[in-house]
């Protein structure tokens, strides 16, 4: 994943009434740590597992954190950081085993929400949110609460950012004005083509197009399970027919466009294997990359990077299941302590000095404040470089000097301006193509990265693929999808 995107952008049991909790750690030592200041009680350790690149500063951090939440609420967190090429896989085996947690990040993209919602991973938070966690309702746009319930129930809280999804090529500004590249012009990958040239005659160290394993070509198709071969197409929205874009022109057209760029050398020989693109980020040693944007996002890169970065649209913004359910921190369904996760999330969305503290580190360390809300990164922030989209509600976020005072206030109407995507609030249920999924899934783990970052041909190892899938048993989930679709259809 780039850093942009990082920046910004399991069966188990659904366990323990409110009374067995409290008697098993103690109703007293619970109740006087939830009134917050100064008890004399031992705080309550959360386990909070989160994604992102590990940084060398997080202990340091850490501890400025459970001064503040000790004191606050009676809780401190152990930040446990999992890279994100690793998140999916390790959580899943972590979840399964029944390893101890309170907090989890989950999304559409790592870590399936909706999937291991419906498998008992999480705990169902409604009562939660009533009871401990009122100032996150106040907080964050009411789309996001409504639109990420599975089965008509909340089983995480969504991070308060954009709500559409809209993607922008990024550019190291510094090499755009080197050879004096234009990208008003720019949108489809296509139109990269004669840039990455420039770079890769000229600059014989830096990567022209940045991309890793969990890499993505832009298609014209809403996705039922991310990363999965079935999607309806973006512009139907009456017949919402449902399709293997793996078989479908427009996938082949990119995939070979990608394939011509690995051999042209623009894209990393590595990029199948890659799970993150950070040092290139922070050695500067790259040209162009492609990251889900947001209003005024170039002022945020440029701040977090040392150095100027421009972006022009890549896509139109749409509202998809994914990225109402983008950045997400659910409640694990074994966490002991569910209260006092639900008081610390709710202290994580609604504290502005918490937020920024999670965020961006120890003011006079990491940064500097300009002003009550502007702050700058000092070099040490190059230790505590957090993924912003990932903790939280963003709009508590301190603003970079470059920012408008009306930052939020544009994203409000970013957020009006987003059009449905066709499958916006549909929800798929994998019951009963569930041996399916997985081998279509162990399938898939064989060809994905290397065909979506260029490293293979696709018109000998696409057939191929499609091959496997088939056998594998994709066509009844397609037709279960289909189904379902239907009935969603008809009742909408």
């Amino acid at each position: 994943m780039s850093k942009s995107k990082k920046k910004w952008l399991l069966p188990l049991t659904l366990l323990l009434s409110a009374s067995m909790l409290l008697s098993a750690c103690g109703g007293n030592k619970e109740e006087s740590a939830g009134n917050g200041g100064g008890t004399a009680e031992k705080p309550v350790e959360l386990i909070w597992y989160t994604i992102g690149t590990p940084q060398k500063d997080v202990d340091k951090v850490e501890a400025e954190i459970n001064k503040y939440t000790a004191e606050k609420i009676g809780v401190t967190v152990d930040m446990k950081m999992i890279d994100f090429g690793d998140y999916n896989q390790k959580m899943q085996v972590m979840a399964a085993s029944g390893e101890p947690m309170d907090i989890l990040f989950t999304s559409s993209w790592a870590f399936d929400y909706v999937q291991n919602a419906r498998k008992g991973a999480f705990m169902e938070l409604d009562e939660l949110i009533e009871s401990h966690g009122k100032g996150i309702k106040e907080a964050i746009d009411p789309a996001f609460l409504e639109g990420s319930k599975v089965d008509g129930h909340n089983y995480a809280i969504p991070a308060n950012k954009e709500l559409p999804a809209q993607e922008a090529w990024r550019f190291n500004k510094t090499l755009l004005d080197k050879y004096n590249l234009d990208i008003s012009n720019v949108k489809s990958m296509e139109s990269l083509e004669p840039l990455l040239k420039t770079i890769k005659e000229n600059e014989p160290n830096v990567v022209p197009l940045a991309i890793s394993k969990d890499f993505g070509p832009l298609l014209p198709f809403d996705y039922i399970i991310e990363k999965m071969p079935m999607a309806v197409y973006l512009d139907d929205k009456e017949e919402l027919k449902v399709v293997n874009f793996l078989e479908m022109p427009e996938t082949m057209d990119m995939l070979k466009l990608m394939n011509k760029y690995y051999k042209a050398g623009y894209i990393s020989p590595e990029a199948a294997t890659t799970t993150s693109t950070q040092d290139l980020m922070t050695s500067g040693n790259w040209f162009t990359d492609r990251a889900a944007t947001q209003p005024f996002a170039d002022n945020l890169w440029s701040q977090s990077y040392g150095y100027p970065v421009v972006s022009t649209p890549a896509g139109d913004a749409n509202i998809f299941n994914w990225s109402v359910m983008g950045s997400m921190q659910a409640i694990s369904a074994n966490s002991k302590y569910p209260e006092k996760a639900m008081e610390f999330l709710n202290l994580l969305n609604t504290d502005v000095y918490l937020r920024n503290l999670v965020d961006s580190g120890i003011e006079g360390v990491h940064y500097k404040k300009l002003s009550e809300n502007v702050m700058e990164n000092l070099p040490e922030s190059k230790n505590y470089d957090m993924p912003t989209f990932a903790l939280g509600n963003v709009m508590l976020t301190y603003l970079n000097p470059e920012d408008p005072e009306n930052k939020w206030e544009e994203f409000k109407k970013f957020n009006e301006s987003g059009q449905p995507a066709p499958l916006l609030g549909f929800n798929f249920d994998p019951t009963k193509v569930s041996t399916e999924l997985a081998a279509v899934n162990n399938v898939k783990e064989e060809f994905w990265a290397p065909l979506m970052t260029g490293t293979v041909n696709p018109e000998e190892f696409l057939p191929k693929a499609n091959e496997k899938l088939k056998a594998a048993g994709l066509d009844k989930i397609i037709a279960e999808a289909q189904s379902q679709i239907d009935a969603w259809k008809a009742n909408k």
